[in-house]
């Protein structure tokens, strides 16, 4: 399972998480969640509930990743298979994003 922080402004949002079976799910934090003057981070993604689940990657997140020639040269610079989508959601929309929304990796460090 890969995860990102996806924060607003500064402020700390919620996870969006790939699960193992290719889906994904997009949780808002509990706090924030809580705060009635935090805005919902998406029109599509209302704070009218805490857990949202998609068999792909939610529109709004999609949207904040570059097309075209940006695209494949992010591709070949970060050596990321240009359909996922997902790593290049956490590898490139975690600074100089357009809007208040930013994406960083959540890198789950496990003890052996």
């Amino acid at each position: 399972m890969k995860q990102g922080k996806v924060y607003n402004n500064q402020t700390l949002a919620g996870i969006i998480s790939k699960l193992d079976d290719d889906s994904y799910v997009f949780e808002y934090d509990d706090l924030y969640f809580a705060d009635t003057s935090k805005p919902a981070i998406s029109l599509t993604l209302p704070k009218t509930k805490k857990i949202y689940t998609s068999a792909f990657l939610f529109p709004f997140f999609f949207n904040l990743l570059s097309e075209g020639s940006n695209k494949k040269l992010q591709s070949i610079y970060l050596k990321i298979d240009e359909e996922d989508h997902f790593t290049f959601l956490l590898k490139t929309a975690s600074h100089e994003t357009i809007g208040a929304i930013r994406v960083e990796e959540l890198i789950n460090k496990t003890l052996k």
